[in-house]
């Protein structure tokens, strides 16, 4: 999960230069300016992080930054995520784990989620990874999954658009089919947007045949985290 080390870092120099601009914030003791650091960073993260790391909500990471709900709640949620986050990486070590903000970015690529040629169906390996997932969202009932589908760039935009769209559901499908809440769960296929590796070798190809998963709190958490629970 080294990623994590490298947005949180972000977060924090931005967090603090803000606050170490204000001459108020030299009086204030640690509880205060935590919350003063969730307050400012729901809207430092969001605005810009979420524009260039996450393009808006479009992606995995701007849904992520986008439910950011900050001051004292956001920590008590980022508790939680952590904790999940780390449940996660250990049992799907070939995921790749993003713990920021309030909520966590899961990319799973071929080593991990793999479809049969140019369909949405999940292979056996695909379907025993998932199942290890299932376990760890059978732990956190209180969250929101979006589950991004994405190609590489071969054939059609519209092609791919349309097949990256059925992975997504078919996902969604294979994990609401082992008894998660299907309301949890919502879709979209983004086919060769935002590519991770270069489309010109092979190996940057299968890096982009992917799913990510983007975890926030849903209504529950973040009523139970004002509530200091």
């Amino acid at each position: 999960m080294k990623k994590v080390s490298i947005l949180a870092l972000a977060i924090v120099v931005v967090i603090g230069s803000v606050l170490t601009g204000c001459e108020a914030a030299k009086n204030t003791n640690n509880t205060q300016r935590g919350a003063a650091i969730g307050t400012v960073g729901g809207a430092v993260i969001g605005g810009i992080l979420g524009n260039n790391l996450g393009k808006g909500g479009n992606t995995a990471l701007g849904a992520v930054l986008g439910g950011v709900v900050g001051g004292v709640a956001g920590g008590v949620i980022g508790n939680k995520m952590d904790k999940q986050a780390r449940e996660i990486d250990q049992a799907l070590p070939g995921a790749d784990v993003v713990r920021v903000g309030e909520g966590i970015k899961l990319v799973l690529g071929e080593n991990a989620v793999r479809f049969n040629t140019n369909k949405s169906s999940l292979t056996a390996e695909a379907k025993a990874n998932l199942d290890k997932l299932v376990k760890v969202f059978n732990e956190y009932p209180d969250t929101n999954i979006v589950i991004y589908g994405y190609t590489d760039s071969t054939g059609t935009p519209e092609y791919n658009l349309k097949l990256s769209g059925e992975r997504a559901a078919s996902v969604k499908s294979y994990l609401s089919g082992k008894g998660l809440n299907a309301s949890r769960f919502t879709t979209t296929g983004l086919g060769i947007a935002d590519p991770i590796a270069s489309n010109e070798t092979v190996d940057g190809r299968s890096q982009n045949r992917r799913v990510e998963f983007a975890i926030t709190a849903n209504d529950k958490m973040v009523q139970d985290a004002q509530n200091g629970k």
